[in-house]
């Protein structure tokens, strides 16, 4: 005779029956709107530059950063994040071409403002290393070391420049102490109270760079860890969090994404403006890489993957899958 007692008085497994009852009860959504497109314009090539180490990934030329703009304003892509690599004879020791108007950067800002409006926010990497001969985020000083307040002054006229070129948004990613204020003010006294600025607020000198560094064409020899944060630590962070905050970011960003679930978590609970995520080069490509050798399924492990990033609290994400997820989050 059976004991009724003895099965399980509550099951969860209930919930997870269909497809549609897992869709209904879900508690974290993706959405199109959530992502943002890095993507990177080389200058004086003729076509796209497939980027080795990234499988899918271009440097792009002029036109085809329009025609990648445009896709991701069809698809329902909130931003792109625009990275220049000018050609290595023009880099220098103060990274002349961040402030040349006629940088790659700046001339990409205005072709693909001039190609989607205010239909796609156009963000600026403002950092020195892609246009410096040494490959380090500022200045150096006499014993080559980056000098913080010289890296300053360039990040302001940088700012200025990113604005006039159409820029909606600059991201400042160098982790100089004091960029966050020094850029508002430099971008407020020539009358561009409108552009906001995405601090990277918290940015570790993580291992899972490395691919990024083809893409930019970086020169750097040595690390950034004098700079960018120690990923052993916590509290590091959220002090950065409270200086970015009350130099007046309005938003800030966690990078990279996947290994600091619990920190971008720490940064979601304390901070009051919007909270992005990185998921960097490393993560991008360990995904392509396992999904070619057959041992992972790569359109669920990419999901999965930004699921646990806006889970953990991002409110927008910045991911080189971007345009692929939001045409197929489109169609479900």
């Amino acid at each position: 005779m059976t004991t009724y007692g003895s099965f399980p008085g509550t099951r969860p497994r209930r919930l997870r029956t269909t497809p549609t009852m897992r869709r209904m009860v879900a508690e974290t959504r993706l959405h199109p709107a959530d992502l943002i497109l890095p993507a990177f314009v080389r200058e004086g090539v003729s076509e796209p530059v497939p980027i080795e180490a990234m499988p899918g990934v271009v440097q792009h030329t002029r036109d085809s950063l329009k025609k990648a703009a445009a896709e991701a304003v069809a698809a329902g892509v909130s931003g792109i994040m625009l990275f220049g690599v000018p050609e290595e004879s023009k880099k220098d020791a103060v990274g002349t071409e961040g402030t040349d108007p006629d940088g790659i950067l700046q001339v990409a800002l205005r072709d693909v403002r001039a190609e989607v409006g205010d239909d796609l926010l156009v963000m600026s990497d403002l950092c020195l290393d892609e246009t410096t001969d040494h490959g380090h985020c500022g200045v150096l000083d006499e014993h080559g070391r980056v000098d913080n307040d010289a890296t300053l002054e360039r990040y302001a006229e940088m700012a200025q420049v990113q604005a006039d070129a159409g820029a909606h948004v600059v991201g400042p990613s160098g982790m100089m102490d004091g960029q966050i204020g020094v850029i508002r003010d430099a971008l407020d006294q020539i009358g561009r109270e409108d552009v906001a600025i995405l601090a990277y607020t918290v940015k570790y000198a993580s291992a899972f760079y490395g691919p990024f560094r083809e893409a930019v064409g970086s020169s750097l020899k040595g690390d950034r860890k004098t700079y960018q944060q120690d990923p052993a630590n916590v509290r590091d962070a959220l002090r950065e969090l409270a200086l970015d905050l009350e130099e007046g970011a309005d938003m800030v960003m966690v990078k990279p994404a996947g290994p600091y679930l619990d920190i971008l978590a720490r940064v979601a609970d304390e901070a009051n403006v919007p909270v992005a995520a990185y998921q960097i080069s490393g993560e991008y490509s360990m995904i392509e890489a396992a999904a070619e050798k057959g041992w992972i399924d790569r359109d669920r492990a990419i999901l999965e993957s930004l699921t646990g990033i806006r889970r953990a609290g991002a409110r927008n994400i910045l991911t080189y899958w971007a345009t692929e997820v939001a045409q197929k989050l489109g169609r479900q």
